[in-house]
């Protein structure tokens, strides 16, 4: 029979790797195979509070709860339930909006030198943030997909110099690094994906560039009177750097999902 701490460590394992369902499923089959417990409950919930998603968040309160119904002291729930709270609309549910204060307060009295409560601190301060602070995070993200583009068509180049080695001749299909890269140089290594490849490795510059052709387009279209503001089309070269962030990004995410799945197999192996 599996124990706790693998179920744990299974949970762990792909909360870590972005398979928020799947640590749901993990949760869920030990909880099924061991019976309620408060660590699994705390998976469970947040499994379902990184979706990040009205109808998760719910769910997510549901097992906070029944955790905490088990063990009213749990660090990790209490944690868990106090960030959930602080994400929430005060507006729409005021009542969850308002846990946050009691919650944040047990954990401070059980455990104030605790890493779920450095963890919830963390979290309050997020909860403070203004307007320029959402501004900046927003700045902030687009400049990890910038990274992400770049870094990923980088690693095709390499791939590519290499002859497809480095990414497909020994695979660890438990390296999520190395799923991505694979399927990556299967999708973008055809001659007719050359443009993409290159604008991947120049993202930086050609962003900078397609701004300054968009904005000199937009200043003669008004100039010359073919529109009195600016236009829709002057926009238009901004449009390629947008469909290859797209075409990375979604290789990302299917290779992502299939080493979840792989991962998920490798970890409900029997040992």
């Amino acid at each position: 029979m599996t124990t706790i701490d693998e179920y744990q460590r299974r949970c762990e394992q792909l909360f870590l790797a972005g398979g928020n369902a799947a640590v749901r499923r993990a949760a869920k089959q030990g909880m099924d195979e061991l019976g309620p417990h408060p660590d699994l409950y705390c998976w469970l919930a947040l499994g379902h509070a990184a979706e990040d998603d009205d109808d998760h968040d719910d769910s997510a309160e549901e097992a906070f709860r029944a955790g905490l119904s088990i063990d009213g002291d749990h660090l990790g729930l209490l944690a868990g339930y106090a960030e959930l709270c602080l994400r929430a609309d005060a507006f729409e549910y005021p009542g969850r909006a308002a846990r946050a204060v009691t919650l944040s307060k047990r954990l401070k009295e059980l455990a104030p030198q605790s890493a779920e409560a450095d963890r919830l601190a963390v979290a309050e301060h997020w909860a403070r943030r203004g307007y320029w602070d959402d501004l900046r995070m927003r700045v902030a993200e687009r400049a990890v997909q910038s990274r992400d583009t770049e870094a990923q068509a980088r690693a095709l180049a390499e791939d590519r110099r290499q002859g497809g080695v480095a990414a497909t001749g020994s695979v660890n299909i438990e390296d999520r690094e190395a799923v991505v890269r694979a399927a990556t140089l299967k999708a973008l290594s055809g001659p007719w994906n050359a443009p993409v490849r290159f604008l991947g490795r120049h993202r930086t510059a050609v962003w900078i560039v397609s701004g300054i052709l968009c904005l000199l387009t937009n200043t003669i279209l008004r100039r010359t009177g073919a529109v009195s503001s600016f236009s829709v089309w002057g926009y238009l070269w901004a449009l390629p750097v947008l469909i290859v962030d797209r075409r990375f990004a979604a290789i990302r995410r299917e290779a992502e999902a299939q080493h979840i799945a792989i991962l998920e197999a490798a970890l409900t192996e029997p040992r």
